[in-house]
Formats: C-alpha cells, structure tokens, sequence
C-alpha cells in the first residue's frame, strides 16, 4: 500500500482504544530508583540509560514503587501501525509498516515519533521481551502468529494486491484482508506492551518505537531457519513436560485460577468458532446479494412493463447497497469482535507460558532439596565409615546446595507473587477491554441495520407504485 492510498477498511481497529487524560508519568517519581534485578529478570547487570535531562531510570525493570509510579499511568503510550507497503518482488519481498507514537512520557527523546518496521522485526521485539521477562513471571503479549501460506501468496502477489480491499473474494481483496488482519493485529500487540507498567520502559521496545535505522534482521523468526527448527523441538518438550509433569499445587490462589483458566479458553474457542463462521456467512450472503441484484437488473431490462422495470431496476440498486452493507458486517464481526476473542485466546496462552514456569521454577527446587537430601545423606555415611576427607567434601557441598535451595525457594514465592499481579492486572484490563469491544460492536451493528431500514424505505415508494 503506497503513502498517498487510500485508508484500507477498519484501518484503525484497537481494543484498546479508550482516550484517557495523559499524565506526567514520571515527574512525581524519586531522581533516582535502586532496583532488584531479581524481581524483573534482569540477571545479568544493570544497565542505566541518561536521555536529555531526564531522570536516571533503569533499563531493565523497576523495583515495587516504580511499578506502583507506573501503575498509576495507565495509557501512555498511543500507537498505531498504518500504511502497511509491499517492498520488492517475488520471494525477498516483504510487507514494512510504518509505526506512529505519541507519549507524554519523558523516558522517550520525543512526543511523537515514526518509523518504518516489518513483520519479522515484531516477532523479535516479542522474542526479546520473552526471553527476558517470561522467567519472571510477566505476561507477554502474543505476537501474531505466522503464517507461511498467506505470506507465500502475498509475495508472490503484485503490489497492487495490498494497496485495496473490496467486498468480493477476489485475489486481490484476500490478500488485502490478510494484510489489514495482521495490521491490526500488530497495532494491538505493541499497544498492549505500551500498556504495560513494566514492558513499556524496556530499551529494546523504546529503541523499537523511536530508531528510525533499520533493526538488526530477526532471523531467528523465520519460520524454515535452524532457529526456528530447534524452537519447534524445545515447544515439543515443553508440551511433553506439561502432560508429564504435574505439581502438588499448594496454593488455593493459583488452583483456582488454572481452573478458571481452562473453562475461560474452552468458552472462547468456542465462540472464536461461532463469531468466525457468523463473519463468513455474512461475507457469503453478500456474494449472494450480488447475485441478486444482478438478476434484478437483467430482468428489469427485458419486462416491457415500464413501472415493473423500473422498480426492478431499483431494486437492483438496493441490492448493491445491501451487498456493501453486508461486507460491512462481516468486517464488524471479524475485525472488531471476533479478532479480540482471538487476542484474548492468545493472552490466555502466554498466562498458561508463565503458570508453567512457575512450575519450572519449582522443579528446579525440588531438584536443589533433593541433592541436598542426597549430600547429607553422603555426609552422614562418610561420618559412619570414619573418613574425613568426604566428611570435608559432603560438607562443601551441602554448603553449596543450601545456598541452592535457598535462592529456589525465593524465587519461586518471588514469581508467584509476581504471576498474581501480573494476572490481577490482566484481569481488570480485561473487563474494561470487553466493555469497550462489545458496545463497539453492538454500536456498528446498529447502525448497519438503520442503513438497512433506510435503504429499503425508501425502496417501497417505487414498489407500490406498480400498477
């Protein structure tokens, strides 16, 4: 889609669309944060960015009270993602976005920035948060999904493909759909970590939103590299780990809300199913509408009856505009309701990532007591056979694994109370979210359906009229 094209239908879908008064989000806070890495993830040292005359601010994650400063400023950051344009031919083409932000927050050089992004520098951003927060216990938005047939077609595609969308299934409008569902759907994603207390100061995301350079290549993203092989055969054994493994949850918190959890996605699939369906039929319906209408002025143009053609030939028209109107509803359906239940089932997918982390976390103290268990119990048999020098060895060792222990057992109560946050938070943004999609939806449909009235009022004149 070049610049000066025109805006593709429900270019600006966002479930996150609530206007909120922007606030000074840092001004208020302390010069200067001391922060655990521990809390955060970040593990491997802290790093300390200065920009302008800003406050010093960790880059990598805040301690409590920052997070409760952030909290506080929920919204900051507005983004959108328009103008997606196909750059090359054939099969090293690729479809760039231009990424637009506005923020009054004064950790960014400026208030409102620009740059040009393509889909694999997404899937990186997204890589990069979960490779550093995931451990943690923080929820990462889904990125959206890859898809090797629709990019397959899509480059080999002309470049006019991208740049219209019309009602019809043709080619052309698949490939534009395909485009402006993936728009959407990355304007949601970046929107959601924008959201983020936590997320939305990560120097990868800032220098994501700000750096007008190209990003370094993701090509670790690609779906046909070797990286992308060996995280195939990693997800395998995660999901064999989770069937295999189960752990004695003793916490009520955590047990109820699996359960929650679980019914919560069944349910969603479920209508995900039903919402999807009700968008294709609509689509189908208005082919048929087409159909009609077609019909209806082929006819008109052979019945010599002077007011039966005309008002076949009317009836013609209104079927047209029907036509369109039905295209509009099944954009209504999918685009605003049934790609939100299809966010919703991804964000329920990275809270069940940072449930089974937890139980990584705790497999891994298990594992720490259990070779402790073992080290003493060496200690004490070398005690019995009277040799010292094991004696001296079991007790490095035990010395060691305690310490092991120890830090098991503080960070798995660390990322549990970090997951119940995280999922408190998610929760309220959820309902606030829903509220929002639904009265959206409700209000779009209204409308099309006193367009409808209106079109065929205006049609009944011409219908009694035949005599």
């Amino acid at each position: 889609m070049s610049e000066g094209s025109e805006t593709p239908l429900f270019s600006s879908v966002n479930v996150n669309n609530e206007k909120r008064e922007d606030e000074d989000l840092f001004a208020s806070a302390v010069q200067e944060v001391s922060l655990d890495p521990e809390v955060n993830g970040a593990r491997d040292g802290i790093e300390k960015v200065n920009i302008g005359n800003t406050p010093t601010i960790n880059a990598g994650i805040s301690s409590p009270i920052m997070e409760e400063i952030a909290t506080e400023r929920a919204n900051n950051i507005i983004i959108t993602v328009t103008e997606p344009q196909k750059i090359g031919e054939g099969m090293s083409s690729y479809v760039a976005y231009r990424v637009l932000s506005k923020t009054n927050m004064p950790i960014f050089n400026k208030h409102e920035f620009a740059v040009h992004r393509r889909f694999s520098d997404f899937l990186g951003l997204h890589e990069k948060m979960t490779e550093k927060y995931l451990r943690s216990g923080r929820i990462i938005p889904p990125a959206p999904e890859k898809s090797i047939v629709g990019t397959t077609k899509l480059k080999m595609s002309s470049t006019s493909s991208t740049e219209n969308a019309n009602g019809a299934n043709t080619p052309s409008s698949v490939q534009s759909q395909f485009v402006e569902r993936r728009r959407a759907a990355l304007e949601r994603f970046l929107n959601r970590v924008a959201q983020h207390p936590v997320l939305c100061i990560d120097p990868d995301f800032r220098q994501f939103l700000e750096s007008e350079a190209d990003l370094p290549k993701a090509t670790s993203t690609s779906a046909l590299s070797g990286a992308g092989v060996l995280r195939l055969f990693n997800k395998v054994g995660e999901t064999v780990n989770k069937f295999t493994y189960r752990m004695d949850e003793s916490d009520p918190w955590f047990e109820e809300r699996s359960a929650r959890i679980e019914a919560l996605e069944t349910c969603l699939r479920r209508l995900f199913g039903a919402c999807e369906s009700l968008a294709n039929e609509r689509r189908e319906l208005g082919v048929r509408t087409h159909d009609a209408a077609r019909a209806c002025a082929a006819l008109s143009g052979a019945d010599p009856h002077a007011p039966l053609s005309r008002a076949l030939s009317n009836l013609a028209d209104l079927h047209e505009k029907i036509e369109h109107l039905r295209v509009e509803q099944a954009n209504t359906d999918y685009y605003v309701l049934t790609e939100h239940i299809k966010d919703y089932l991804g964000l329920i997918g990275a809270i069940k990532d940072v449930f089974h982390e937890r139980v990584k976390v705790f497999q891994n103290w298990q594992h720490a007591q259990m070779q402790l268990t073992k080290r003493r119990e060496n200690k004490a048999k070398a005690e019995l056979a009277n040799r010292p020098d094991k004696i001296e060895t079991a007790s490095q060792e035990i010395i060691e694994w305690e310490a092991k222990v120890e830090r098991g057992q503080q960070e798995f109560d660390q990322i549990s109370r970090v997951i119940k946050k995280e999922v408190e938070r998610w929760e309220e943004a959820r309902l606030d979210e829903l509220r929002t999609t639904l009265l959206r939806y409700l209000d779009e449909h209204m409308k099309h359906q006193a367009k409808s009235i209106r079109y065929w009022n205006a049609f009944l004149p011409e219908a009694r009229a035949i005599k």
